[in-house]
């Protein structure tokens, strides 16, 4: 079993940037992805970006490429999304997730275990 907690959403204004956390307690290891998802108002939950602890690897949907960094601190045992300018059409709510079997996947019913979910706002 894994617990995910997320952490640092908000409201914020078009162009600026906030940071998610996601700390996982339970059993993870190094191959476990951790993802990001969102949901936004009358729409479908999408994919975000994924992470494997060791070796790193990181994927990111595209339409957030080059905005939004994850990493992780397997320390800490948590992940981040690092969110730059943002956009009125991030706003959602940002769900993290976690896969112990390894696989890179960007489909969320691969993941079992999530994360109670953390609200961004982007006003324009």
């Amino acid at each position: 079993q894994v617990q995910l907690v997320e952490s640092g959403g908000g409201l914020v204004q078009a162009g600026d940037s906030l940071r998610l956390s996601c700390a996982a307690s339970g059993r993870t290891f190094s191959r476990t992805i951790m993802g990001w998802f969102r949901q936004a108002p009358g729409k479908a939950r999408e994919f975000v970006a994924y992470i494997r602890w060791s070796p790193a690897y990181t994927f990111y949907a595209a339409s957030v490429k080059g905005r939004f960094t994850i990493s992780g601190d397997d320390a800490k045992n948590t992940v981040y999304l690092q969110m730059n300018s943002l956009k009125p059409e991030d706003t959602a709510v940002y769900y993290c997730a976690a896969d112990n079997r390894g696989r890179f996947t960007i489909d969320q019913t691969d993941y079992p275990y999530w994360g109670q979910g953390t609200q961004v706002t982007v006003s324009s």
